[in-house]
């Protein structure tokens, strides 16, 4: 009896914690490259026990951006950040901004990170220029094999107004390059590269803030990935909302079960302690 009790204690607590996390992808269904999180049970002996929660990794549609300055990863992937610290995390929300002293940002202030390219778009290491494509799928380790990171930046001459002093614009497009242009475009200079990594199981990368996340034991080392990136469009919310509204149902029908049969039980077992005890 005493067993059947606990099991139904279980039961309740764990779909509380069930519908606490469909109820916040509801909440988030239209924000802008929020991830879904999806519970998951283990059944033992003393009932079903949450383990824990996993982001959905699939991608969300893309929606228009709130600037020029914002990009979207398409496909697997993600972008590098790196606070004042110097600490790295990585995130797929390009709600990036270029601040009044030209250096590209997160919206909370990070650097987000990429490599300097020369005039032939090919990536330099101090004077010395390097084709990254030898370098897909090696570990990322604070660059592309050892090639460092850098901020991003494009600073405003104040006499002419224009970025770096020459380009008009700038433009982000094919695998994540930055490109300036001037003569109404006819003039296209490949500037930067956006820092994209992957990792072997991305689904165990442990989120430290919405959205942002560090690579654990599990989710294995940050590797060098290569995906298409698209200039003023970010990536919405991947809650899938039919799917989210049938399982927050049934979370709440199998509280109600539960909730049930823990008061079934625990009448009982007050019935059997007061004929004990006369």
């Amino acid at each position: 009896m005493l067993d059947a009790y606990i099991t139904s204690m279980n039961a309740q607590i764990t779909t509380a914690r069930w519908i606490n996390d469909i109820s916040e992808n509801l909440l988030n269904v239209y924000t802008p490259g929020y991830q879904e999180k999806k519970f998951r049970f283990s059944t033992f002996l003393d009932g079903a026990v949450g383990e824990s929660y996993v982001n959905v990794r699939e991608q969300g549609k893309a929606i228009p951006g709130n600037a020029d300055d914002n990009i979207y990863l398409e496909g697997q992937g993600y972008f590098v950040l790196r606070n004042d610290e110097g600490r790295i995390v990585y995130t797929r929300f390009g709600d990036f901004k270029f601040d009044g002293d030209g250096v590209y940002r997160s919206s909370d202030g990070q650097e987000v990170q990429g490599y300097l390219l020369n005039e032939k778009g090919e990536i330099m290491n101090g004077a010395k220029a390097v084709d990254l494509e030898n370098f897909e799928g090696k570990k990322f380790k604070d660059g592309a094999d050892s090639i460092p990171t850098t901020n991003i930046k494009l600073w405003i001459d104040p006499v002419n107004g224009y970025y770096l002093g020459k380009y008009e614009e700038f433009e982000f497009k094919d695998d994540g390059i930055l490109y300036g242009k001037s003569d109404g475009g006819k003039i296209n200079v490949p500037l930067y590269k956006v820092a994209i990594t992957n990792f072997h199981n991305p689904g165990k990368l442990f989120e430290v803030k919405q959205g942002q996340f560090i690579e654990t034991e599990e989710s294995g080392q940050a590797v060098i990935g290569k995906a298409e990136v698209r200039g003023k469009v970010l990536e919405q919310s991947n809650v899938d909302f039919d799917a989210a509204t049938v399982w927050y149902q049934q979370a709440q029908f199998q509280l109600s079960v539960a909730d049930l049969i823990a008061k079934q039980y625990r009448t009982l077992l007050e019935q059997v302690m007061q004929l004990m005890g006369q």
